[in-house]
C-alpha cells in the first residue's frame, strides 16, 4: 500500500506541479491556445489556479518525503480534490466533456492519497 501511495503521490504531484507552473507563468494567450477556458476567465483567476495547483503538487510530495509536517500531505491531497471538483463543475457548465476526464482521474487519485495518508 505504501509503495502504491508513493507512486501515485509522485505522479499526481508532478502532474499538478507541471500544470500549475504552466498556468502561473505562461502568457495567457499561449495558454488559451491549448486550454479554451483560459480565455473566458480573468488572468488573475488563471494565475491563482496555477499557484494552487503548484503548491498542492508540492504538498503531495514534500511533507511526506521529508518527514516535516507529514500531516500536510493528506491536507494537500484533499485540497486538490476540491480544486478538481470545482474544475469539473466549470467544465460541465461549459459542456467541455473531454476536458473533464483528466481532472476526474487526478481528483480520484488525489482522494486516494488523502484517504491513504490520513489513516
Amino acid at each position: 500500500m505504501n509503495l502504491g501511495l508513493w507512486i501515485v503521490q509522485v505522479v499526481v504531484g508532478l502532474a499538478f506541479i507541471f500544470a500549475g507552473l504552466l498556468k502561473a507563468t505562461r502568457p495567457i494567450p499561449q495558454l488559451a491556445e491549448r486550454m479554451k477556458w483560459v480565455a473566458q476567465v480573468s488572468p488573475a483567476r488563471v494565475r491563482f489556479i496555477g499557484v494552487a495547483e503548484l503548491l498542492g503538487g508540492l504538498g503531495l510530495i514534500l511533507p511526506w518525503a521529508t518527514g516535516i509536517a507529514p500531516v500536510l500531505t493528506p491536507v494537500a491531497a484533499a485540497a486538490l480534490v476540491v480544486v478538481m471538483i470545482l474544475a469539473a463543475v466549470h467544465h460541465i457548465r461549459r459542456n467541455e466533456w473531454p476536458e473533464l476526464v483528466p481532472g476526474l482521474v487526478l481528483g480520484a487519485l488525489a482522494a486516494w492519497v488523502a484517504w491513504g495518508r490520513a489513516g
